[in-house]
């Protein structure tokens, strides 16, 4: 038997709005995350289902036969968000280059197109699968018929089939009389009354019994409310004076099955889509990962290059992939006359593809090869540390990182395609030069751009060289520098990569080659006593649960043994049972001594697996961690770093910062520590002009003593403990937008108490108030805040007609221009650092980062002419109206220095 799937597509589209962040937009700033939700739900259920056909129903606008009924059906309703409605029609195109038949009619609804087309599949001898968010149509399940129940949640989309068998077993009646059930409970949501004061375990109780209203009211009024149960006489009563209403429900909640449509099930046989069509809508739309999943290929009629390239192309453009010695050296002069070369390099550095431009309507593009060229080596260390050959690459930090492993000393490097696309679109995530390609940015390009292959270079060893692909990256490299150069100068933004972003990649190259010493044995030592603390709280814990064993990592274990066993209040459930998680236990702090023990033990294991065992995998040869800082990641400008992080090891803990201690300097070295002294505050005072807050930080008093001291109106002798923490909570928390309730979760106290302390602080720092107002405004004005160095964070959902989603860009909002500030003022100082360590032919290197921190390793004979030289660098990154503070130690280890 062959099998339908028909998809209510306003049910489908609904979930797939609210189910999917609703942050996703093109960069023109049309809403896409409908359509993309909708794709990723359809492709989920055609592995699902394979079914033979497909097709999907929409509503149309007009009023259908319900209206005319009943004037206030769906009267409650409100109007579809212009985020969605925007999408609509872009959907509906999708579909149809998707070759996916779509049914729609005035006068009726999506519901009624439905019933229509299960009843003309049921009679022509197929299986329907109707796949709905909306239980309404558990009517229309038969045998031959099963309806799909699809929901989404964070992003996830789960999803049910409805049987006459499951259905029965659920309700306690057949699916047909789900329509009886509404009549008599009414439906809010499409607001037809049923019976007014009959609920719906009433009306499940009743149509269990009777099956239909007709049924019920036949058997009036001598009916039972239960098995051998007679009514009470208030139900009956309600029952006669809503009979009518009754009646008239049910009909509005019937599915009709005979909508006037031209509907053959043969007619919706599933069909290849328009490659054509669909790939320059997932162009327009950025969804580059769905031309991967739908395998779309750019039309042939914009591939000016075909699969078979020759070594000589049309208008005077050329590939050459036998290149002699003498040849070689003529390229070198060649490229230093040129204004830039475009070049991709393998990972292993044993090809490299150069392209440059011979004049306005040609190109040369060369291919050296380590097994093909004599002197191999030589040529690539002059192209790529002579500054006279002007380079263009894509991923320079990481290309940087194996030149360096090579011996070769970068230089010359004067764009970054990767950087630049971050700099445009800081929070897309990723930005493979084969994605740039497939995106609305190509639109932008000449032809070239659309030169791509599968973009795999694939091995050295394979009988033809790569030639094609890495000549096509080149020139994909060629017209992205174009457009990202015009873009960032329209944008205010080339002095920030010019200056910041792109030097910046080889000062992170340099760290992640120099890496971070660590004592291997100290550390060892660490784990042993990890081990030991853990063994000894755990039996603890044992004790204090009455067991000889359980499994403490066990979230439904241990959810047993605090809420059953032990009595303790539950904070949280979710579907799989209690949740144990730090904010549960945190909460239950104080209720029992068993989650003290259980804090600990979760803390010492972390210590353990993350640190003392994860460290130990990765020091390499040399004794040294190698991190990556990835410098294309956050949204806010930040440095990150991963394999492994070591931004995250803890600090304010003991055992955490006995970590630190591990880190050291070699014999005859130290490492000097300089932090940037409440940055951000200060930041949030120069940007925001409060000339209180300004007075405050030039006075030399402590911050936070002088913020308690004026909020809570007392002298500054007379601050207590707890005034300054409460301060220091309020003065952190309003750099990232912090509410009453988060704050009253940090400090302690009811919400109303947080409120008053806000209300206080605003009052002293108004001008903190008219600065954080006058930020929201603009960033709902213009889309985007903007940091003092002109970086920019685009803000898609500080216009979004969702509550929470705009809450959230409110505080992006709030948070974004100075924490991205921070990152622009630190990593100017790591590049005046380095500079000025060889500047001065100093042997000191940097080799960690860490949000406000940074951390050199020097001779100990240098190590106060390096303090001395940091606080300078990092002090004089800007002219603020309140001065940078830079403080600055040194010491054998990580922990001594800092």
């Amino acid at each position: 038997m062959k099998k339908l799937m028909v998809l209510d597509g306003n049910s489908i589209v609904n979930r797939a709005f609210y189910g999917v962040s609703q942050s996703l937009t093109t960069r023109e700033g049309q809403p896409t995350n409908a359509i993309f939700g909708f794709l990723n739900i359809l492709n989920k259920l055609l592995d699902e289902v394979s079914p033979d056909a497909l097709c999907v129903t929409f509503d149309r606008s007009a009023p259908t036969f319900r209206h005319q009924t009943y004037d206030q059906y769906k009267a409650n309703r409100k109007g579809m968000p212009e985020e969605l409605a925007s999408q609509m029609p872009l959907l509906k195109e999708v579909l149809a280059a998707l070759n996916v038949p779509r049914y729609e009619l005035d006068g009726w609804e999506a519901d009624d197109l439905l019933g229509t087309i299960a009843r003309l599949d049921e009679e022509a001898g197929w299986e329907t699968v109707i796949v709905t968010g909306d239980k309404d149509s558990l009517q229309l399940v038969t045998g031959k018929t099963t309806v799909k129940l699809v929901s989404t949640r964070m992003g996830r989309t789960t999803t049910k089939d409805v049987t006459p068998e499951s259905f029965q077993e659920e309700y306690g009646f057949a699916p047909k009389n789900i329509i009886d059930l509404k009549a008599l409970m009414g439906d809010s949501s499409d607001n037809y009354p049923g019976v007014k004061g009959v609920g719906e375990k009433t009306a499940m109780a009743l149509i269990q019994l009777y099956h239909t209203i007709a049924r019920l009211y036949d058997h009036m009024p001598g009916i039972c409310s239960a098995p051998g149960t007679p009514a009470k006489p208030g139900l009956i009563k309600k029952l006669e004076e809503g009979k009518e209403s009754a009646f008239l429900s049910y009909d509005l909640a019937t599915i009709r099955t005979d909508a006037p449509i031209a509907f053959q099930p043969e007619d919706n046989l599933r069909q290849a889509p328009d490659n054509d069509k669909l790939y320059q809508l997932f162009l327009d739309l950025e969804f580059a990962k769905l031309i991967d999943r739908y395998h779309l290929t750019a039309p042939q009629g914009e591939q000016a290059v075909q699969s078979d390239v020759p070594a000589v192309l049309e208008g005077g453009c050329y590939l050459e992939t036998d290149i002699t010695p003498e040849h070689a050296r003529s390229l070198l002069e060649l490229w230093r006359t040129k204004e830039v070369v475009h070049i991709v390099a393998l990972p292993s550095l044993d090809a490299v593809c150069v392209e440059c431009h011979l004049n306005d309507d040609s190109w040369n593009a060369s291919l050296l090869r380590a097994d093909k060229l004599e002197h191999y080596n030589e040529m690539i260390r002059v192209l790529f540390s002579d500054p006279a050959i002007k380079k263009a690459v894509h991923g320079l930090k990481n290309l940087c990182r194996a030149l360096l492993a090579e011996g070769i000393s970068p230089a010359g490097f004067v764009f970054d395609t990767e950087v630049a696309a971050y700099l445009l679109a800081p929070a897309d995530g990723s930005y493979e030069l084969e994605k740039l390609g497939l995106t609305c940015y190509s639109q932008q390009f000449p032809k070239a751009s659309l030169y791509l292959d599968e973009g795999a270079f694939g091995p050295l060893s394979d009988p033809e060289p790569p030639a094609q692909a890495m000549m096509r990256h080149c020139l994909l490299i060629d017209a992205l520098r174009d457009t990202f150069t015009a873009r960032l100068r329209e944008l205010g933004m080339w002095e920030l990569y010019e200056t910041v972003d792109l030097p910046l990649c080889q000062v992170l190259a340099e760290m992640e080659t120099e890496g971070f010493l660590i004592d291997r044995g100290a550390l060892a030592e660490f784990g042993t006593m990890l081990s030991g603390r853990i063994d000894a709280v755990q039996k603890t814990i044992y004790a204090l649960a009455g067991e000889d064993t359980f499994n403490i990592n066990s979230t439904q274990q241990l959810g047993g043994i605090l809420f059953d066993k032990l009595g303790l209040p539950p904070v949280k459930k979710t579907k799989t049972g209690y949740s144990t998680n730090a904010d549960v236990l945190e909460k239950l702090r104080g209720e029992h001594p068993i989650i003290e023990h259980i804090l600990e033990y979760r803390q010492l294991t972390k210590l353990k697996s993350t640190y003392a065992d994860g460290l130990g995998k990765v020091i390499g040869p040399d004794g040294r961690i190698h991190t990556s800082f990835q410098n294309t990641v956050t949204a806010t400008g930040r440095l990150s770093s991963t394999e492994p992080n070591l931004q995250n090891i803890p600090v304010r803990t003991e055992l955490g910062a006995e970590l630190r201690k591990m880190f050291a300097a070699p014999a005859g070295r130290v490492l000097v520590d300089a932090d940037y002294s409440q940055i951000e505050l200060r930041l949030l005072a120069h940007m925001a002009g409060d000339q209180a807050m300004i007075d405050g930080f030039r006075s030399g008093e402590d911050i936070h003593t002088i913020t308690a001291s004026q909020v809570f109106g007392v002298p500054l002798e007379e601050v207590t403990a707890q005034m300054r923490r409460s301060a220091k909570a309020v003065n952190f928390g309003i750099v990232y937008g912090i509410s009453p309730f988060s704050l009253s979760q940090d400090i302690g106290v009811t919400v109303q108490e947080a409120k008053a302390y806000m209300d206080l602080y605003f009052a002293h720092y108004a001008g903190v108030r008219t600065y954080m107002d006058a930020v929201v405004e603009q960033a709902k004005q213009a889309g985007y805040v903007s940091t003092l160095w002109g970086r920019r964070r685009w803000i898609p959902e500080i216009k979004s007609s969702n509550f929470n989603t705009r809450s959230f860009g409110e505080r992006v909002a709030l948070n974004a221009p100075i924490q991205g500030t921070a990152a622009d003022i630190i990593k100017l100082a790591m590049i005046r650092v380095r500079d000025r360590l060889k500047t001065e032919g100093l042997e000191g290197k940097l080799v960690l980062q860490v949000h406000d921190e940074l951390i050199v390793e020097c001779p100990e004979s240098e190590a106060d002419a390096i303090c001395k030289l940091v606080e300078e660098e990092m002090e004089g990154v800007a002219a603020l109206s309140i001065p940078l503070l830079a403080e600055t130690h040194a010491g054998k280890t990580w922990a001594e220095a800092h």
